[in-house]
């Protein structure tokens, strides 16, 4: 286990939405242990001494430079974290990987290529491989000795993964399947020694194959000319009668799907660490700047303008790693609980990120949106200057884009976000009905207002529960209303996802907060109390205006109007200076000079 804090807040994935949570469970950052803490100092001091000082190198695509960087990561063990070590690695819990791939997040294109060769690059084998091939392959990728590559995207199937065209013939002496077709966009697809690829045998068995540099067949095309991370490679792969062993099969035939969407679950909340790891290092760049950059005689971080930018920036940082950590604990806490109950290592962290795949889709959405809102503010507080790429905030604008589209597009990511809710909810995996039920009665009632006396955050904790039933109300009424036309209407879908989580993320923030003033006392956490009730009072409006659009997409008449009167009460916060709490929040990260933890 990775702490003695046992989170037990939600036990499947999605309850945290129709259960009350409770601060003394939830595991937040300030419970990592002492070796995961060494853990994060030791990513930092490898980007600061191996990646950054070359990074204009790197951009380049200097031939070997980019695999000799991930062979020193691997002599590190930064490869290796969730490797166990009878293959090679160090066999750390998933909260203490999660916190390498937010370490070195904040490398540019090295974050990238290190992050596909641990995940797509090396998982693939590992979870899903026959004893055979993860002797053969898995030591090699965790010394960075072979590098990893994963080539499922294809020129005319992206989102729609299973369109892939490319073929696996079985040959006549039965020994090998030919490959015949094309990948796309395959990162590290110029430098790799091993390839996980995906092919259809008999024209329609979706499978999973390990494919070698220099097998029969197999090449590489030039590198892609990139918006951002220019110093990852990313090529098409080209398959003309490749041959592949039979026993290079990864899974079974015809099950390639599986491997797919498990590996895809565990990546999407990796994306949102690694993303996690450039917003930090964006917003010490930031306040570095601001605080040497003059203008009108005095430094533009003391102005109110700037300053609502910084405070902005280290909100959302602050919460997304408050989200992220919290699902970290869940998928770690529920991987030691199937380990306990006898399944396979491989087993357990699949079955564990599959139960969680609702929270990784939705900080997967989250992360990368707030890397794209930081790194945009970083340039705007960096001016004209932040146009130049002589400073490292126009390098950072770039690479941050890629972030929304792979590992599925944003929009795939919310769609599948409610689609996985409402499957388990008819499957009776999880209890929506109840809830959403009294909710429809709630809103027939007069409003309990509350008997005056209240616990501490008793008024926080009453808005988020209105929050959820928020979230109930609209998707309860839209799915009796459109019933199996639901699937069509993608914006209410994404309306909903996007209330669901600002609700998760104010959640994780309350309890976070909640936790630190039981162990410090209310002086204490100051700072950490702006931040969320900055983020309480502007998820209201927020949750409110996307209720809304949802509401006023399907309804009408009194059970429109009805709905909208429930929103409002739902969504209603007290009046709050958030101004002054910004400013509050920027000046505390501006004497600080850089981004906390």
């Amino acid at each position: 286990m990775s702490s003695e804090v046992k989170n037990l807040t939600a036990l499947k994935g999605g309850e945290w939405l129709i259960r009350e949570s409770r601060a003394e469970d939830t595991f937040i950052p300030e419970d990592f242990n002492e070796e995961q803490r060494m853990v994060k100092e030791m990513c930092a001091s490898f980007l600061e001494a191996e990646v950054l000082p070359i990074i204009e190198r790197i951009d380049k695509l200097e031939p070997g430079l980019m695999p000799s960087l991930v062979e020193k990561a691997g002599e590190q063990g930064l490869l290796g974290t969730a490797v166990p070590e009878e293959f090679g690695g160090l066999g750390k819990d998933f909260i203490t990987s999660t916190l390498v791939n937010e370490g070195l997040g904040g490398g540019f294109s090295f974050s990238v290529a290190v992050s596909a060769h641990t995940g797509i690059g090396t998982l693939p084998i590992l979870y899903f491989g026959t004893p055979e091939q993860k002797a053969k392959y898995i030591p090699k990728l965790a010394s960075g000795e072979w590098k990893g590559s994963y080539g499922l995207t294809e020129p005319n199937s992206g989102s729609d993964a299973l369109g892939a065209k490319t073929t696996a013939t079985l040959s006549e002496d039965g020994k090998y399947y030919i490959l015949n077709g094309q990948k796309a966009w395959i990162t590290n697809g110029g430098f790799a020694d091993v390839y996980t690829v995906f092919a259809k045998v008999d024209g329609d068995k979706f499978t999973g194959f390990i494919v070698e540099r220099g097998f029969e067949g197999f090449t590489q095309g030039a590198e892609e000319h990139k918006m951002g991370i220019k110093g990852s490679s990313t090529v098409q792969l080209y398959f003309q009668d490749c041959k592949v062993p039979v026993e290079n099969v990864l899974g079974e035939v015809g099950r390639g799907h599986i491997i797919a969407f498990n590996i895809l679950n565990i990546g999407r909340l990796k994306l949102c660490a690694a993303a996690l790891g450039g917003v930090k290092r964006s917003i010490t760049t930031s306040i570095e700047y601001a605080k040497t950059r003059e203008q009108f005689k005095t430094a533009i971080a003391n102005f109110g303008a700037i300053k609502e930018k910084i405070a902005r920036m280290g909100i959302e940082a602050w919460v997304c790693e408050t989200a992220l950590y919290r699902a970290a604990k869940w998928i770690d806490d529920k991987e030691s609980d199937l380990l306990n109950e006898g399944k396979p290592f491989n087993e357990a962290l699949l079955g564990a990120a599959e139960e969680f795949a609702i929270e990784c889709a939705m900080l997967k959405v989250y992360g990368s949106e707030v890397l794209d809102l930081v790194v945009d503010e970083a340039v705007q507080i960096h001016g004209g200057n932040g146009f130049s790429d002589e400073y490292v905030v126009s390098k950072a604008y770039r690479d941050s884009r890629i972030n929304r589209i792979y590992e599925g597009t944003n929009e795939i990511n919310r769609l599948l976000t409610v689609d996985m809710v409402l499957k388990r909810a008819m499957k009776g995996k999880l209890d929506l009905m109840g809830p959403a039920m009294a909710v429809q009665k709630e809103l027939m009632s007069i409003p309990d207002f509350g008997s005056g006396d209240e616990k501490p955050f008793e008024k926080e904790h009453k808005l988020i529960a209105s929050f959820k039933k928020a979230i109930l109300m609209v998707a309860g009424a839209a799915v009796q209303k459109l019933m199996m036309k639901i699937e069509q209407e993608q914006e209410i879908l994404m309306n909903i996802a996007d209330m669901a989580i600002w609700t998760y993320n104010a959640e994780s923030a309350l309890l976070r907060l909640e936790k630190l003033t039981q162990k410090n006392g209310e002086e204490a956490t100051a700072f950490e109390r702006d931040i969320v009730y900055t983020y309480l009072y502007d998820a209201a409006d927020k949750i409110n205006k996307a209720g809304k659009d949802a509401i006023n997409a399907f309804a009408e008449g009194d059970e429109q109007r009805m709905m909208l009167l429930g929103l409002k009460r739902f969504t209603k916060a007290e009046p709050f200076n958030s101004k002054a709490a910004k400013r509050r929040i920027a000046e505390k990260l501006i004497e600080d000079g850089k981004y906390p933890l």
